[in-house]
């Protein structure tokens, strides 16, 4: 990293890290700021960086009521791709990669993003019809997608049980080969390192109260540090985004759901590529520290907690295991869980909110970390300027209203691919 010299690495390790400088500051709350994004996780924290960088407004605060990171940006499967078959979703998302593709020179802070492709699985003549339909539509719209044939699928993941007796017999795939993985947590921390050397407040432990309106319009926030005025005020908290906006008297079309992980022993490389699988639901990737992650469905009721059940981890395991017998022997280190936002139409809501000056960014079920950097980007404009992106206009608020909803799962994929 720039700045740091190997020396200077060498001496924080032997030392317990006690002369480490701040990556950013710990400012206290100032009682007045041009726009306050409420949550400290990869959305938030790329809003803010976005709204200094593009738009040159740097009086922003970032209220986190835990600690940067400590939400679903780091409880995660880490998946990266832009392999949608709606439009409104694949423009959107495919901005995001575009955007992902620079993040570690634009940032200047290294978030191991490895475009190591993402595999769909196909296991029946109908799915391999969704799955070419979907190809398709990806590269009409100029977004690479390779339907793959049974022994090239193979070739490429020489593990995959495909024997015709298999529990998920393979008929082949799809393959986005730009598509990939990345670090978690080098995402919050070099969005957060960027955002506080242009002047944006990163305020941790500072958990929003309240909500101050007046008139019709929001003037601030009540938090447990003190009330904090502010011209304008995103919410950005994943699957906290119901409880806010409560505050506010908004009832929003959007149920929390615990969505859990998990990672095994490290080994060395056996998979180099993410699987998923339709029919199987789960997807399984080699992180870089050798661990195979693993994530399947939501545990299927509301819930707010970090926590989740034994039954998916163990569906999940044996769904994983049927189609990559090897990791019956491997054992599991670890596992997590993060509160998903789940919109009704499994898409995300961008917009404004009916109380003036406050805005949503939310919703996005299993897909808020793939979209971290377009999201900021297209949700700081919002912020600044009252009026969307024209990527974020067909994710309004007021859709549910019109009947406009934007139903991945209406068109080919499961929901566990959202």
């Amino acid at each position: 990293m720039k700045g740091y010299s190997a020396l200077a690495l060498l001496r924080a390790g032997l030392t317990g890290q006690r002369h480490w400088p701040r990556a950013w500051r710990d400012p206290q709350p100032k009682s007045h700021y041009d726009v306050i994004v409420i949550g400290g996780g990869g959305h938030g924290l790329a809003t803010a960086y976005y709204l200094a960088k593009v738009h040159g407004i740097r009086n922003v605060a970032v209220l986190e009521k835990g600690w940067i990171g400590g939400g679903n940006t780091g409880r995660n499967t880490t998946i990266v791709r832009s392999n949608y078959r709606q439009p409104e979703l694949h423009n959107l998302f495919e901005f995001s990669l575009k955007l992902w593709e620079t993040m570690s020179d634009e940032l200047n802070y290294n978030v191991m993003f490895s475009p190591r492709g993402a595999l769909v699985l196909g296991h029946s003549d109908s799915e391999m019809v969704q799955l070419a339909q979907r190809g398709d539509a990806l590269r009409c719209a100029g977004i690479d997608a390779e339907l793959m044939t049974r022994d090239e699928v193979a070739k490429l993941v020489p593990l995959l049980d495909m024997s015709r007796s298999a529990r998920f017999p393979i008929e082949g795939g799809m393959i986005q080969r730009r598509a990939g993985t990345a670090r978690h947590d080098a995402v919050a921390w070099g969005y957060a390192r960027a955002a506080d050397a242009l002047g944006v407040d990163i305020i941790q432990n500072c958990e929003v109260t309240g909500l101050a309106i007046s008139g019709g319009r929001v003037t601030g926030v009540e938090t447990s540090r003190g009330a904090i005025g502010a011209g304008r005020v995103g919410i950005c908290v994943a699957g906290n985004s119901g409880p806010l906006a409560a505050m506010a008297g908004i009832k929003l079309p959007i149920e929390a759901q615990t969505l859990q992980a998990f990672v095994t022993e490290a080994v060395k490389p056996m998979i180099d590529t993410v699987v998923m699988s339709q029919s199987v639901h789960c997807y399984i990737s080699q992180s870089d520290k050798g661990g195979i992650v693993l994530g399947g469905d939501p545990d299927r009721f509301p819930s707010y907690a970090q926590r989740g059940l034994t039954p998916p981890v163990e569906r999940a395991a044996a769904e994983a295991i049927a189609l990559i017998p090897a990791l019956a022997r491997l054992r599991m280190v670890r596992c997590w869980a993060g509160t998903t936002d789940m919109s009704f139409d499994g898409s995300p809501i961008i917009s404004a909110l009916p109380i003036d000056g406050l805005y949503l960014d939310g919703g996005w079920c299993y897909g808020g970390f793939k979209a971290t950097p377009g999201s900021g980007f297209v949700y700081a404009q919002l912020l600044a300027t009252g009026a969307s992106h024209p990527l974020a206009a067909p994710f309004g608020f007021d859709r549910f209203r019109e009947g406009a909803t934007i139903d991945e799962a209406g068109v080919g994929p499961g929901p566990h691919l959202r």
